[in-house]
């Protein structure tokens, strides 16, 4: 079998009936279905949404994309084998926890295939969530040159590089760019306070302003979760990223939900313990990759200064990747996945065609 085969790389031409442009994202592509699709699955798979809430089909590929630009291997390889069924199959696990301990729903209706979700349009949070218990990463480059106040969160002296927090840290960041809120710049990913959120809860998307207390609740709750549960599997939840959305639901009531991905490799860092206690750190997620490839280029930089996009874009679209860095990445995915979920990963040989056979077969969704 061609490894090049099991990677879905493009997923934005399936032949999906849809009547709007199709949103293709770095690693997902979101197909709104008609509304009179949307409202017929509604009906047929008693979905618990209003009547007329607009459904879309999100598929994952399984591109990596890493510093903003997507990379591919040797071999043909477009992406990284089992990475999209990987994240899909955590983030089901963890949306599932979530639910099951009384948290909040997530956008996700249905699960037609490993790489595939039905997803109700939500009324996004304009925040990146973001939750730290370890000093690493970015926060640690910028504590190092000695900055201490963080999202308004002022941070003692001596804290010690990958060493674990006094308390559990929400550092929440701008999601797009939002124009017209005082002290927020006007570009993407800004670090912003608890007090912007408050002052200007309306321009983030919040519909009150207890709901800011709302998102920190759910966000430090959902963290906890996640949390226990890797501490039972030998791994440590050191860092992530959440984001939310609003929905209503079949009887009217307007309700915050988790949306997009959860605790998986690409929005979180996950390190295991034993080797943490051993005074080393392995990388169960993308960080790991991220190290590869400031290691694997002369100039570093390019991938760490914003002002060199251009250098970075095409460093990304001229280089094949060592195959053995593709396949590492795909191994570290499979195999948390399957530590996380219990379940075995399985590769599909044609993952497009199947994709179609079923969203036609069992959803009436395809030509």
């Amino acid at each position: 079998m061609n490894l090049a085969d099991q990677v879905l790389d493009v997923n934005d031409d399936l032949p999906i009936r849809t009547d709007k442009p199709v949103h293709s994202g770095k690693v997902r592509s979101v197909y709104w279905l008609t509304e009179e699709d949307s409202r017929r699955l509604i009906k047929e798979k008693n979905y618990d949404v209003s009547e007329d809430a607009p459904l879309a089909i999100m598929v994952i590929s399984d591109r990596i994309s890493a510093f903003d630009c997507i990379w591919h291997g040797e071999q043909n390889l477009k992406g990284v084998p089992g990475k999209g069924a990987a994240l899909n199959a955590i983030s089901n696990h963890w949306f599932k926890l979530f639910k099951d301990n009384g948290l909040a729903d997530s956008h996700i209706l249905d699960i037609p295939h490993p790489l595939v979700w039905i997803v109700q349009k939500a009324r996004p949070v304009m925040v990146e969530a973001i939750c730290r218990k370890y000093i690493t990463g970015s926060m640690w480059r910028a504590y190092s040159k000695g900055e201490r106040s963080f999202c308004g969160i002022d941070l003692p002296e001596g804290l010690i590089k990958d060493g674990l927090l006094e308390d559990l840290l929400i550092t929440p960041s701008t999601k797009g760019i939002l124009k017209g809120i005082p002290n927020v710049p006007e570009v993407d990913d800004v670090n912003i306070t608890r007090q912007d959120l408050i002052s200007h809860y309306s321009s983030f998307n919040f519909q009150a302003p207890q709901d800011v207390d709302r998102y920190e609740v759910l966000l430090k709750e959902g963290f906890n979760v996640i949390d226990n549960a890797l501490a039972k599997i030998g791994q440590i939840f050191v860092d992530t990223k959440f984001e939310f959305g609003y929905v209503t639901d079949s009887k009217g009531n307007e309700k915050l939900i988790y949306m997009d991905e959860v605790g998986t490799p690409d929005s979180s860092r996950i390190w295991d313990k034993e080797a943490y206690n051993n005074g080393v750190i392995v990388e169960n997620s993308k960080e790991g990759f991220r190290q590869f490839l400031l290691n694997h280029f002369p100039d570093p930089d390019i991938l760490l200064n914003k002002d060199r996009m251009p250098e970075r874009n095409a460093l990304a679209a001229d280089n094949e990747l060592p195959l053995s860095a593709m396949m590492e990445l795909s191994s570290t995915y499979i195999s948390i996945a399957e530590k996380i979920t219990g379940r075995k990963i399985e590769l599909s040989a044609n993952p497009k065609a199947e994709i179609i056979d079923i969203l036609a077969k069992d959803y009436g969704l395809v030509d």
